[in-house]
């Protein structure tokens, strides 16, 4: 009855507490047909959710009932919902936390959805059985401001002169150096937006950050099981791009630790920033606020 229909390469934003279930019935629904009862980690994504269920009710008059946790509450929330007589028929899943919920898989390697995939290599198994099989890919990285990076780019001072050039570590060490260096000119505060040490970030530097050079670690040792330990090989590039973040940032260092995501978040789209580490799901939030920005997946040449 409990079955997995998600997993994530890129772990999902910090959101809201646990939200209540939005039943979606009304005279369409069979109770004889039973019900699903979905629980996911995308607070951003509830509305969509709730639409699609209602779609299925009418469809198939089996009801949906919905609930959402945000991310930094969401496993302690799926353990609790779980050890209830009505444990959720779906919930969501990321990579990170895969193996702590093996009891609670049904083999997937059946099912259309596993089969439809363009690349199974995404799902995630447990020895054969196949557990989770992603219904959505996100990506994170480093976001940047079109309009600002553009001014960069046609300064006389700048060294670098297109995006396409920033395919390499050195290479965005030196338009962030140089932004900050001109940040006055530039109508900025930082290269960066600050980089805030308290619990709201943890997940963007102690979780996203941190996972690349691990994947890079395990890539290279061709690992499928959790190693007990890691080598220090990527550890350098993490403290590079982090010690980057903190230098070329909208504040001073000193500030860091009272600094927040929202902080952060607000300087990009108020343009007093070039470059915010963020997610795909941050994209509407910014172009909402008509902020002109593109992303970059950490990839390995940006990375090593």
């Amino acid at each position: 009855m409990k079955k997995l229909t998600r997993t994530i390469a890129a772990v999902s934003a910090l959101a809201m507490s646990v939200g209540a279930l939005s039943a979606c019935g009304g005279s369409n629904v069979n109770a004889d047909k039973g019900h699903v009862y979905f629980l996911s980690m995308k607070v951003e994504q509830q509305d969509q959710f709730k639409e699609l269920a209602e779609k299925f009710t009418k469809k198939t008059g089996i009801q949906v009932d919905i609930a959402t946790a945000s991310s930094d509450t969401y496993e302690q929330s799926l353990k609790s919902e779980l050890a209830k007589s009505e444990a959720p028929t779906l919930f969501d899943v990321g990579n990170n936390d895969f193996l702590n919920w093996t009891n609670y898989y049904a083999d997937m390697s059946g099912t259309n959805i596993y089969k439809d995939q363009e690349n199974p290599d995404y799902a995630l198994k447990d020895g054969d059985t196949v557990g989770a099989v992603p219904y959505v890919m996100e990506r994170y990285g480093i976001i940047y401001n079109k309009k600002l990076l553009q001014k960069y780019f046609d300064s006389s001072w700048a060294s670098i002169k297109s995006v396409d050039s920033i395919n390499n570590f050195k290479t965005l060490k030196t338009v962030a150096d140089e932004i900050q260096a001109h940040k006055v000119e530039m109508g900025v505060k930082g290269a960066f937006t600050s980089a805030g040490f308290d619990t709201s970030s943890i997940k963007r530097f102690g979780d996203q950050l941190a996972h690349i050079s691990v994947y890079y670690e395990y890539r290279d040792q061709g690992v499928t099981q959790m190693p007990d330990t890691i080598s220090d090989k990527y550890v350098s590039n993490f403290k590079n791009i982090f010690d980057l973040y903190i230098n070329d940032a909208t504040i001073p260092k000193t500030q860091l630790a009272s600094a927040t995501m929202d902080d952060a978040n607000s300087e990009f789209a108020l343009g007093e920033a070039v470059f915010l580490q963020n997610g795909s799901w941050a994209i509407r939030r910014f172009a909402i606020k008509r902020s002109p920005m593109k992303i970059w997946a950490y990839c390995q040449s940006i990375w090593v």
